[in-house]
């Protein structure tokens, strides 16, 4: 049986309703801090475990209360009472829960969520319409002939810059094409316009030139004006080598042949008038109607040799295509020459390179259920880097001047080994080139910018040749000091 107990305790054993947290809470309060109390015999262990659990939930309780009524309204329990701003005091971090990858499924969604968003990035908006698109090509036509008549007038030949405005740390303000019919220097938007204009105004000069750069600059489809040009080849062989025949000299337009591999061809006609043919109707034997042919002219027939002539000229053509500007340029030894911040045009996607790029996204969603070798696995990082178009890169000299150019993601390491060669000033000795991480590159026409990860911008490392070297110092010389050819050592440049 416990013993009673004594005192004050015995007063607040016998308080109605029990032993409360209160009573317990007061009890050891005045034992500890009276040194007039007696001492008191300890309560057994049950009611220890028991007045200490109660006493672990009355301090919890005004905790509790305490927050609740110092958090303001709009809050949680859960919420620190120190998160709010007119405490003054510094919000609790919460601890969290470590997050799981995510899974298969949520990939894939997020793979097809990314494509479609990539679609619906909006494009630069180019003319509005033909007529101005013609409009701006003539004055750029009217420009460059103000240009050739006044060849010490400066910036005549350049399209006037966008009206954007560009930020003056870009490395380049975009990338820029050279039309090779004009010389002029279009932006990445302008491009094709003007080079139809132009072969359009070529008309009036060589007609048979200019049908012939129709054809295959204007057709996409390369297969289908391969399969055209042989035939016109095919009549004008005939032509050439039956000219007392008559069948041979005209040719049908509703024929089944020339519908389906000549006519759809935009600058076919125009070609058949250049060379001679004329555009006649005629009526069909034993048959009521009259149908369209294209007969030659007399004076045609009369000079077979130029009819070959125009078939060599056909069958050699290719298309008009604007060159990269590569806008070489030469800087000053800088501390951010690893510095790149590159202009859209730079990321930019055509509507082509769009479709490509969701073609690839979708094989790369089907494989991942599959099982994946390093072959597989490497092919598919090569396909990454093929969704840069473009790619700058910067050669750093052993005099610590930079070169830089512009270059297709996809040109051959031999373009790049001679756009360096060409900036020397001794292009005759061997060089090496090194990229980030000491990489040496190889002049390898099988391997391209995108294939060594030089996209879409990297650092070389100029140096020539160890063996040179030696050759040169045993030979009591020193290795020159100026690399560059000093017309562009006259044009170098502070970076930015």
């Amino acid at each position: 049986m416990a013993p009673r107990p004594r005192g004050a305790a015995r007063r607040l054993s016998r308080a109605p309703g029990g032993t409360s947290v209160a009573a317990i809470f007061s009890f050891r309060w005045l034992a500890a801090c009276s040194s007039s109390t007696r001492a008191l015999r300890p309560p057994p262990r049950g009611r220890r475990r028991r007045a200490a659990a109660a006493m672990k939930k009355f301090f919890q309780e005004i905790k509790a209360d305490i927050k609740f009524k110092s958090a303001g309204p709009g809050q949680k329990l859960t919420d620190s009472a120190g998160e709010k701003t007119s405490k003054g005091k510094s919000p609790q971090l919460a601890l969290r829960q470590p997050r799981q990858g995510p899974t298969d499924e949520a990939q894939m969604a997020a793979a097809a969520a990314l494509a479609r968003l990539e679609q619906k990035q909006p494009r630069a908006r180019g003319p509005t319409s033909q007529d101005s698109i013609r409009n701006q090509v003539r004055k750029e036509l009217q420009a460059e002939a103000t240009s050739s008549n006044n060849p010490g007038a400066p910036g005549t030949n350049l399209v006037p810059e966008p009206k954007e405005e560009i930020s003056p740390h870009l490395a380049v303000p975009g990338v820029f094409f050279i039309c090779p019919l004009t010389g002029v220097t279009l932006r990445r938007d302008q491009r094709d316009a003007h080079i139809k204009q132009a072969i359009q105004s070529h008309f009036s000069t060589d007609p048979v030139a200019a049908s012939i750069m129709k054809i295959h600059t204007f057709n996409k489809d390369r297969d289908r004006v391969k399969l055209g040009v042989d035939t016109i080849a095919k009549y004008l062989d005939n032509i050439h080598l039956h000219p007392e025949e008559e069948k041979y000299q005209k040719i049908k337009l509703q024929n089944k042949v020339f519908q389906e591999r000549i006519n759809c061809l935009e600058g076919s006609h125009e070609f058949f008038e250049a060379i001679g043919f004329k555009k006649v109707t005629l009526p069909v034997p034993d048959q009521e109607g009259q149908e369209e042919f294209y007969i030659l002219s007399e004076d045609a027939r009369a000079q077979p040799q130029n009819l070959e002539q125009h078939k060599r000229q056909l069958l050699g053509a290719e298309p008009v295509r604007a060159t990269l500007d590569r806008q070489l340029r030469v800087f000053r030894p800088s501390a951010l020459a690893s510095h790149f911040e590159l202009p859209s045009d730079f990321f930019s996607l055509t509507a082509e390179e769009v479709k490509r790029e969701q073609r690839l996204r979708t094989e790369v969603v089907e494989r991942l259920s599959s099982l994946r070798t390093k072959a597989m696995r490497e092919k598919e990082e090569q396909r990454e880097l093929r969704k840069y178009t473009y790619a700058l890169l910067r050669v750093r000299l052993p005099d610590g001047c930079l070169l830089q150019g512009t270059f297709y993601a996809r040109e051959r390491l031999s373009v790049l080994f001679q756009f360096v060669r060409e900036a020397l000033q001794n292009d005759w000795l061997p060089f090496e080139l090194r990229a980030s991480g000491g990489q040496k590159l190889e002049e390898n026409e099988a391997l391209a910018l995108n294939e060594c990860g030089l996209v879409p911008s990297a650092l070389l490392t100029f140096s020539w040749d160890a063996s040179v070297l030696e050759d040169i110092k045993a030979a009591g010389a020193e290795p020159p000091k100026s690399v560059l050819r000093p017309e562009l050592l006259a044009a170098i440049e502070q970076l930015s």
